[in-house]
């Protein structure tokens, strides 16, 4: 593949500039191509399980499968013991792997007959072995009557998530609620190194908590749609977000990224489209066209890079 030059902007309090050479972006695991619509990614630390939403074209059915690696070899991609009638997704498997958690619209407890809203939701279990256990709602204060989405959890178990609320600076920004004496703190919006007026959402934040990679809509330095940007920690303060380039983003929706420290990949969904509009000759060469894998529908890609 051709190589790539990209450059990052560490913190606007200092000019700092480190390039690498890079791959182009390309399709993640080829048993994810027999969806119409895949996207959220995670992966274990081992890098022999991983999780990820599958949905109808329309997305109004969404649903968490899985895959494991056994001698080498990936399973058949099934559905989690946990799936439900509502829609579920987002799924994100904790460093030491005896967590997942995810967004779900499911009713908070068999009685409840309220309006389903989005909440995130965990499973658990005792070893990597074990079954999940069933699914257990994240609770007050993270959850409310409005929804919350793209849980990610850092290894002293500080969560991120998506929401819009009254601390909200415009549209869908992104929150912490901070884990302290066994219980999760009052969410805290990220400020405006992170979040604007538009939509700021589906942030991963390293175990460390050193960086966080989200997407941003529509904003003035993006090269179309959603891009992925990228933070740093420095000192406990978050420096300003820098796009993380036509390297990597597109002029179509990126977003949902997962960065598996161990293998230095950057995993990230995208409905980047690479059909032709040309002169077909026949029928079957216009089918075959409009058929490729990057057609525009939701895909995971990858990308190894240094962060």
């Amino acid at each position: 593949m051709k190589k790539l030059k990209l450059f990052y902007f560490l913190s606007l309090s200092y000019f700092s500039v480190f390039a690498q050479e890079i791959n182009s972006p390309s399709l993640a695991f080829e048993f994810l191509n027999q969806f119409h619509n895949v996207r959220d990614f995670t992966i274990s630390k081992n890098q022999d399980e991983v999780y990820f939403t599958v949905q109808s074209s329309n997305e109004e059915v969404s649903k968490i499968a899985f895959s494991k690696k056994i001698k080498n070899i990936w399973s058949a991609p099934q559905l989690v013991n946990f799936s439900s009638d509502s829609r579920d997704l987002e799924p994100f498997l904790t460093y030491d792997g005896l967590r997942l958690y995810f967004a779900s619209n499911r009713l908070k407890t068999e009685n409840d007959t309220n309006t389903k809203d989005f909440d995130i939701w965990y499973v658990e279990r005792k070893d990597i072995k074990s079954a999940w256990s069933k699914p257990i709602n994240v609770g007050f204060p993270i959850n409310t009557e409005k929804d919350e989405f793209y849980p990610s959890v850092t290894k002293n178990g500080n969560l991120y998530f998506t929401c819009i609320n009254e601390k909200s600076l415009g549209k869908d920004d992104i929150f912490v609620s901070k884990w302290k004496d066994g219980k999760y703190s009052e969410p805290e919006n990220m400020g405006t190194n992170i979040n604007s007026e538009g939509y700021e959402f589906n942030a991963y934040v390293s175990p460390e908590e050193s960086f966080i990679i989200f997407t941003a809509y529509n904003r003035k330095d993006g090269y179309g749609s959603g891009d992925l940007y990228i933070s740093y920690n420095e000192n406990g303060n978050w420096s300003l977000a820098q796009n993380l380039s036509i390297e990597i983003n597109s002029k179509q929706m990126d977003y949902c990224p997962f960065y598996d420290v161990n293998s230095n990949t950057l995993y990230f969904t995208s409905k980047r489209n690479f059909v032709q509009d040309k002169k077909f000759n026949s029928i079957e060469e216009f089918q075959k066209e409009i058929s490729k894998v990057e057609n525009g529908f939701s895909r995971i890609y990858k990308i190894n890079i240094k962060l």
